[in-house]
C-alpha cells in the first residue's frame, strides 16, 4: 500500500451489506467512531469534497498496531 493510500470509513469499519462484504479493520460502528474521532482515540479525518471523507491509510495501520 502506497504511503498516499487514503481508506474511506466503510473500509476502516466493515460494510457487511457491501457486495462482496468489506471485512472491517477496526471492528466499532459508525457512531463509536465519529466519538472516537471527536474524543481524539481515533485519527482525524481529511475531507477531499463537501460529502467525501477519508483517513490515512497509515494512520489507520498505525491503530492498528498500539
Amino acid at each position: 500500500m502506497s504511503e498516499k493510500s487514503l481508506f474511506r470509513l466503510s473500509q476502516i469499519i466493515g460494510d457487511r451489506h457491501a457486495k462482496p462484504p468489506i471485512p472491517p479493520i477496526i471492528p466499532v460502528c459508525k457512531t463509536t467512531w465519529w466519538a472516537g474521532v471527536k474524543s481524539g482515540i481515533y485519527p482525524a479525518p481529511i475531507k477531499l469534497s463537501p460529502r467525501v471523507t477519508c483517513w490515512r491509510a497509515s494512520d489507520i495501520y498505525a491503530l492498528t498496531q498500539k
